[in-house]
Order: C-alpha cells, then structure tokens, then sequence
C-alpha cells in the first residue's frame, strides 16, 4: 500500500535515516535474535496431561500432589542481555504449590480450574479473554489479578508463550499514522494520521503490514497522544506511527512494537513523564519485565530510545518551578530501584538523567512544555529532537 508524503522535506528525516541504517547495521553485526519458543497446538495439550497425570500419580499413592512453578518475582532468577533485555535465567529457584496446604490449596484448585479451560480452547482451536475466564465464575477468582496472574504463572510453567493457551488480552492501546495491515478475521486495518485505531487483540493474527514510516513514537500517556492528535502531529511529520499503551502497557501493545520493530526495523523512540513512573514504563517496552521475563524474547525492543521529557530538559528549556512536582517517598524509593537494576550499567546517559532528577528532587510532566506555547511539544520540542538526534 502507498503512503501520500505530506510531511517536512526529506532532508528532515536524514539523521534518522542515518540512525534506522546504524541499528540495522548492528543487528547484522550482532550475536542476532535467539529462536523463540514456538509450541504446537498437541504440544501443549501434551504438557498439560503430563501435568495431570503426575497429580493423579501422586493420589494414587496416596499422596498430596503439588504443582512446581518458577518463581517469577525473585531479581536472582534474572539475567539481563543487552540484546534482549531481562530474561529468567534457565534453572531457576522454584516454589510448590501444595494441594494439602491452607496457604495454597486455593490457588492449587484454581490453577487446575484454568488449565482445563485452556485444554477445552486449544483442543477446539478457539479463543477467549482473560475477562471471559473471570466471568466464568466470578465469586470463585475473586478479582481479575487473579485469573491474570495464574495465566501467566501457566505459562511460564508450560515453557510458551501465552498466546499459545488461546487466551487473549484485552487491548487497551492506541495506534495512528501510516500503517495498514488485516487481521485475522480478514478486517483491513487503514491506520490514518487523524484518527486512532484500538491495538489488535490477537498480534500474532495480524498480516500484510505496510508502512512507509520513518520513526515510530511510544507515547506514555492518552491525553499526551490525543493532543499530538489534535495539533495534525502525524501529518506535520508524516510519515510516521504514534501508539500508547495508555500507562503501563498492556501485553498486545508491547507485542505490537515489537512485531513492527520485527518487521520494518524502523527507530523507535519514548515520550515519557520525567519522573521514575515514565522512566518504569519505558524500560517495559526496552527491557522488559520481572514479572513477564520468561517471555523477553517475544516482548522486548532493546533498540529504542529515550526522546522526552528528559530531566536535563528541565533546566535547558527553563521550565518554571512552580510546573514542577516534588518526588514523593514513593518516587525515590522507585527511582532508587531503577538505578540498581542490571540494564542501567549499560546506559549511561539515561543514568546521568535519572541522577539529573533525584539531584533536583523535582519531577515534570510532558504537560509542563505547555508553559512556553500551546503546541510547543508538536510543533517545537519533538521536530527538533527527530531532526537533530535530541534522543540517548
């Protein structure tokens, strides 16, 4: 599919495009992508047996059965590549889950529940929503971190990836700009610079993607989106794609990155808060999660970077004081956490931002650039950082 330009002037785009041929560059120089971990329909309902025939083993000898799950909370059981992000190391420390124990009959039961749900949809070759689930039987789940946490708890048991149980997220995400692709039901997507579509449920259905972008931009926040929206941001820098995960994202939103980033390796950048929730959020879709680090592979983009707001923008752009938002307790505590971690050994510059912002002890939002113009963000703050290479 051809994309009308109706942006700046090609000569606008030449320090990316030097920046997209340095990343693909690197990746033919690279160790290249490990193989992820494909799983056949029979191979997982094969799994899932062999699970229960240990159960009906141990009660056959009059035993209490119990399940063996990796412990995914634990930073010992993560190891970090640069090329890939926090991943969990191969024999890691595990917990049981007992079925004769107060503390996790409970959760023994309902692990069970679930699998035999996602025995009946592989079996039939169907699907259904982590909501669906919990609808099923409200009063027994509780509340839907349950169903969501014990989904993943299977996965990472069964060695798959999740979209290998038939069970699919609810998309919260949003997408705009020039892209096109058809989902799996057939529906031909025609992703515009005016309007946002909802992120697909189901990623790994989606087909024929075309692009003519030359960058793709993360947004941290809906409201943040919705205004580059209405200031014409995607047709003034056409061609390009905006999408946001609305906060923390969702699981098909960060598959949906990486499966363009897979595609058309294109640069990949983040507009973030300047405070340690932002910066969380954009090591998410970079790095990865502890929780989800069983499936890095699939999740990360390690080649994206840091565009705004930065903490030494702060002061660059003398945003007044009184924008500014004190860090809480809870900021530093989170701030102090980020700096630990094992991937910022390998940033340094983003390491000098974040030590930019504890020295201040001072967080902005993206809405604070509002002080200088309106439209300052669109028309003045992200043209120039794309154009001149503003990002770490």
């Amino acid at each position: 599919m051809a994309f009308a330009l109706m942006g700046p002037e090609a000569s606008f785009f030449r320090v990316l495009d030097q920046h997209r041929v340095s990343l693909i560059q690197s990746l033919k120089e690279g160790p290249g992508e490990a193989p992820r971990k494909e799983a056949s329909s029979s191979e997982v309902l094969v799994s899932i047996e062999n699970i229960i025939q240990d159960i009906v083993t141990s009660l056959a000898r009059n035993e209490a059965p119990f399940l063996t799950l990796d412990n995914r909370s634990n930073w010992e059981n993560i190891k970090f590549e640069d090329s890939v992000g926090l991943q969990m190391i191969p024999h890691c420390s595990t917990k049981k889950i007992k079925s004769d124990s107060a503390q996790s009959a409970q959760r023994f039961a309902l692990i069970l529940k679930i699998l035999s749900m996602i025995y009946k949809l592989v079996q039939s070759n169907t699907y259904a929503t982590k909501r669906d689930i919990y609808y099923t039987d409200i009063q027994l789940f509780g509340n839907q971190s349950v169903v969501d946490n014990i989904i993943n708890d299977i996965s990472c048991m069964l060695k798959v990836p999740r979209r290998y149980l038939h069970i699919l997220s609810t998309s919260k995400g949003l997408i705009a700009g020039n892209l096109s692709y058809i989902e799996e039901d057939g529906t031909k997507v025609n992703c515009t610079c005016s309007t946002a579509v909802a992120v697909p449920s189901n990623i790994q259905g989606i087909r024929n993607l075309a692009t003519d972008a030359k960058f793709l931009l993360i947004v941290e926040k809906d409201a943040t989106f919705q205004r580059l929206l209405d200031d014409n941001f995607c047709n003034k820098l056409s061609p390009c794609i905006i999408i946001t995960g609305k906060g923390v994202p969702d699981l098909n939103t960060r598959l949906l990155v990486k499966k363009l980033w897979d595609t058309f390796h294109l640069p990949i950048f983040t507009l973030v808060d300047a405070d340690p929730h932002g910066i969380e959020i954009m090591c998410i879709y970079k790095y990865g999660s502890l929780a989800m680090s069983f499936e890095a592979h699939n999740l990360t983009v390690p080649t994206i970077r840091w565009l705004g707001l930065l903490p030494s923008d702060i002061e660059r752009l003398n945003i007044p004081k009184d924008t500014l938002i004190p860090l809480t307790k809870r900021d530093q505590m989170k701030l102090d956490s980020i700096l630990k971690r094992p991937y910022v050994t390998c940033q340094p510059f983003w390491k000098k931002e974040m030590e930019i912002m504890a020295e201040l002890k001072m967080k902005a939002e993206i809405q604070a650039l509002t002080f200088i113009s309106s439209d300052y963000l669109s028309r003045v703050y992200l043209p120039n950082k794309l154009q001149f290479g503003g990002w770490i």
